[in-house]
């Protein structure tokens, strides 16, 4: 009697992994609802796949349903944008990092600017900032966009609100942001070095409504005070106390 064999079954056929994204979008956030949905929605569009991961930092109004609805990722994180940056970068999964506050969008096209300065190899270890314009038509709002944009630029010292653009190897190797309270922006440019720093021909549309708030003058008077206590050595925590 002839017997018959079974071929052993195929294994069952796996989906293919998803490639990891080319770059991770990371904004902080804490009770950001008036402003993070136009920022989200800046970011659409095609020519570079992206995540964006909100370093949340226990916001209590509708941030994190927003983010939800726009399919960010969203981490807890200890309040302080320092803590939240550093938080939203540890999760990230992109060879490349794009740090952006939540009150400042995009303009059309930055995914072609993006694709441009993270496709150069001579970019791995640079860092790029966008141009700063205010969402007001006052003409104190262009004094004080021209005055970040010339300090970016002169002195090397883009603010969050330009967004920052930078290699995961090249953030790693300056050991990212430390979790400070205030100042962890230019903490970290300082330490990327003004040489390294590359403005880009985009923009960002960021709120005006500090400015409105405390005032044209008064809030950059205030902003340069700061930074001076901050070269000068002082903790930042004290520095906090005048700056909130």
């Amino acid at each position: 009697m002839t017997r018959c064999h079974r071929s052993p079954a195929p294994p069952p056929a796996t989906e293919p992994s998803a490639a990891p994204p080319t770059l991770s979008i990371v904004i902080p956030t804490l009770n950001a609802a008036a402003d993070l949905g136009r920022t989200l929605d800046s970011l659409s569009g095609g020519g570079i796949d992206f995540e964006v991961i909100i370093a949340d930092g226990g916001s209590t109004d509708a941030t994190q349903r927003i983010a939800r609805a726009f399919g960010a990722k969203i981490v807890a994180a200890p309040r302080g944008r320092g803590p939240q940056l550093a938080a939203g970068a540890a999760a990230a999964a992109a060879p490349w990092l794009l740090f952006l506050h939540a009150d400042s969008a995009l303009q059309r096209g930055w995914q072609i600017i993006l694709r441009g300065f993270t496709g150069n190899g001579d970019n791995h270890f640079r860092a790029g900032y966008f141009q700063l314009i205010l969402d007001d038509p006052a003409p104190q709002a262009r004094r004080v966009e021209d005055l970040a944009n010339w300090r970016a630029k002169a002195l090397g010292l883009p603010y969050g609100d330009q967004g920052l653009v930078i290699s995961r190897p090249f953030y790693d190797f300056l050991k990212g942001y430390n979790p400070l309270p205030l100042m962890e922006d230019v903490d970290l440019v300082r330490r990327i070095g003004s040489k390294r720093l590359t403005p880009l021909p985009s923009a960002v549309t960021t709120s005006a409504l500090r400015y409105r708030r405390n005032g044209w003058w008064l809030r950059p008077l205030r902003n340069l005070l700061c930074l001076g206590l901050f070269y000068a050595g002082l903790p930042p925590r004290w520095i906090e106390r005048l700056y909130r």
